[in-house]
């Protein structure tokens, strides 16, 4: 038999960036452990086909079209699931973006991972810099913003942030993406803190290689693909629903006990320092 901490079912969770790779996974997973969901992103006819899948293993399921880099649509969002299930009890902050660039030109050089890099020849725009944390940080400030005061009403409520084995490793040009990773873990740090006396847990994933949409011209480059899994002790990337799995622990009450941590689901990769 399976503990009964595990079961999710009567939970209501909020699903970011639900409409593809790591974030689908996720949602799928926590509606096979019993949550209803909400699944939310930008493009439409994605998070409708999560939702499809998750009514499909029987469980409750409403797709919200979010930007969730804009306080309104978050909002909107919340207000929605409000309206739809009464209550929140899960957040997974997932939605997130990458960029291969350099912070200025590098004229003769070429670091490793410059074969990803679209444009060698230019510096990252201000723009560029902004789409990445507001994307991969912001969003998460948002939307436990908003959803906050719904948890602390009820007294109980896990948040899950996703986050990646960037967050602890320097890298030429991934200045942006590693530093809003980095960003992601101490700020689930802090509202752990802030949030521990009202039974709430917050942590993060980090997840190591796994395929999905934003890694897709990694693993299709033979030899990047080769370099990647040197640095991968168990030899192989991870499968998306690894993650959910491991999801489903942290929106569970065998995870009460713990908040304010990073867990790390990367074959090793982290373990074997320096690559």
């Amino acid at each position: 038999m399976i503990p009964k901490e595990y079961n999710l079912e009567g939970k209501v969770a909020i699903v970011t960036g639900g409409g593809r790779g790591i974030g689908k996974a996720i949602s799928l997973v926590l509606a096979e452990a019993g949550a209803d969901l909400v699944v939310a992103a930008r493009t439409v006819e994605q998070i409708e086909g999560t939702a499809k899948e998750i009514r499909e293993l029987g469980q409750r399921a409403l797709a919200v079209s979010t930007d969730v880099t804009k306080a309104d649509e978050v909002e909107r969002m919340v207000k929605k699931t409000i309206s739809e299930f009464g209550k929140i009890d899960i957040l997974v902050n997932d939605a997130g973006t990458g960029l291969a660039k350099q912070l200025v030109p590098l004229p003769g050089i070429k670091l490793p991972g410059w074969e990803g890099v679209r444009d060698p020849n230019t510096s990252i725009s201000e723009e560029e810099w902004h789409l990445i944390m507001n994307t991969n940080l912001t969003s998460i400030f948002l939307c436990s913003r908003a959803v906050g005061p719904y948890m602390i009403e009820q007294r109980r409520g896990k948040v899950i942030n996703i986050s990646s084995v960037n967050a602890e490793m320097g890298l030429p040009y991934s200045i942006s993406y590693n530093t809003s990773k980095a960003a992601v873990n101490m700020f689930t740090r802090c509202l752990a803190l802030e949030w521990a006396p009202f039974n709430i847990n917050v942590n993060a994933i980090g997840p190591g290689d796994f395929p999905t949409p934003l890694t897709a011209r990694l693993h299709s480059d033979p030899q990047r693909r080769k370099e990647m899994l040197r640095c991968i002790p168990m030899g192989r990337v991870g499968d998306v629903r690894d993650l959910g799995l491991l999801a489903v622990y942290l929106a569970s009450d065998a995870s009460n006990y713990m908040t304010g941590q990073t867990l790390y689901l990367d074959g090793g990769e982290l373990a074997l320092s320096p690559c």
